[in-house]
């Protein structure tokens, strides 16, 4: 059983404006309180806002801010290697769809995949999920899309079960295999999603990949299997593709740096949530989406890592925050909503994770200082101290006076 937990002496504790939202759409992020209250945790989850000076331990937080764990909810966890050469062509002019096609890009992971043993995936993921813990992330969510063949992918599906990801998506139309054409693929990833334990289903629609035609075919598949739907679209172009996701109910259109504007309105009105990849734009020299218009137009945004070996070798959800206030025009609060509730939100997750609420799973963390220094003091990690499912799972060197038992 866990034990009682107290936190006291917070500046700031960012709560919802309201109890019980699944989501909170972007237009009312300002809404957020940031109410300096005590905490108390029991039995794994948060027991209530007020002192408990009998708790077994008890958590200094004196100048912190606490902020729920934060939510990780587009990784393409667990991968096989790394693709430092393939930046180095990218910053000097190489562009990904040619890297693609000499053979590089998603194809070279899928090598890598196949040549590494179950044990040395497992551990590289691990290590980056520790990493990601140090930030403060508490849940992620895990792709597969680097097997490129049948019996590679039903591997990635186990492989990402047996990390613990939170959520595991069946990323099967990721890029069309050698000996395929796009659409006898799509019959094995109809076979693959019928047989594999996922939570969602995913797509990559783009010049090297897939089409409409293709992710509404999977609108269809995930709406047999009862799964979520979620989309990689309008990376590099504009292919009109979020008309056709809304349309097959959609939980999520993921990157979105080419957005028509013709379609941020629609977006913004519906329960189908924009999830920004600031570091992948950023390492990619992508162009930056429509996100002010997005949240002023009061769509459901998320941020998230991208954490994958080609396009955002990044694990850091606080230097997410930070490239999200500089290239957006987003304020603090917007982009700490976008991966805390909201990004719970996209992986069905919100009634457990994403906010500090009775009864919600007690996955906190402490920064040491105001929310706004953030983004402001960019490239740093703020945390100091996090607590997941009721039990403190990491402290900084720096901080552990604060926690006594």
């Amino acid at each position: 059983m866990n034990r009682t937990i107290s936190i006291a002496g917070a500046t700031e504790v960012l709560r919802p404006p309201t109890d019980g939202l699944p989501y909170l759409r972007h237009d009312r992020a300002g809404d957020m309180r940031l109410d300096p209250s005590p905490i108390a945790i029991a039995d794994g989850r948060i027991a209530g806002f007020q002192r408990d000076d009998d708790a077994a331990v008890r958590i200094d937080a004196t100048g912190c801010a606490v902020i729920p764990g934060l939510v990780d909810c587009h990784t393409h966890l667990p991968f096989a290697g790394w693709r430092a050469e393939e930046y180095e062509l990218k910053v000097t002019g190489v562009a990904y769809e040619e890297i693609a096609r000499r053979g590089g890009g998603i194809a070279s992971s899928a090598r890598a995949f196949a040549r590494a043993s179950d044990e040395e995936i497992l551990g590289q993921a691990r290590s980056l999920v520790a990493d990601m813990l140090t930030c403060g992330t508490t849940a992620v969510e895990g792709k597969t899309g680097y097997g490129l063949s049948v019996a590679a992918e039903m591997r990635a599906v186990r492989l990402g079960r047996e990390l613990g990801a939170d959520r595991v998506t069946g990323l099967f139309a990721h890029a069309v295999p050698d000996g395929y054409e796009a659409d006898a693929w799509m019959d094995e990833v109809d076979a693959l999603a019928a047989g594999c334990d996922v939570d969602a289903l995913d797509i990559y629609v783009e010049s090297v990949a897939f089409a409409n035609e293709h992710l509404e075919r999977l609108g269809a598949i995930a709406a047999r299997e009862g799964v979520a739907l979620r989309a990689h679209v309008e990376q590099f172009n504009a292919n009109r593709s979020v008309p056709v996701a809304l349309a097959a109910g959609a939980r999520s259109v993921d990157h979105l740096a080419c957005l028509h504007p013709d379609d941020i309105a629609p977006l913004a009105g519906a329960e189908c949530a924009a999830v920004l990849l600031p570091g992948a734009e950023l390492m990619s020299a992508e162009r930056t989406p429509p996100a002010r218009e997005l949240v002023d137009a009061g769509a459901i945004c998320a941020l998230a890592t991208d954490c994958n070996p080609g396009t955002s070798p990044i694990v850091s959800l606080p230097l997410i925050v930070g490239l999200a206030v500089r290239r957006y025009g987003w304020t603090a609060l917007e982009a700490l909503l976008a991966c805390t509730l909201n990004a719970a939100w996209v992986l069905d997750l919100s009634s457990e994770l994403g906010s500090l609420e009775v009864g919600k799973r007690a996955d906190l963390v402490l920064l040491d200082g105001p929310i706004s220094h953030v983004p402001y003091r960019f490239g740093r990690n703020p945390v100091c101290v996090v607590v997941r499912s009721g039990e403190v799972a990491w402290v900084r060197p720096d901080a552990v006076w604060r926690v006594a038992a």
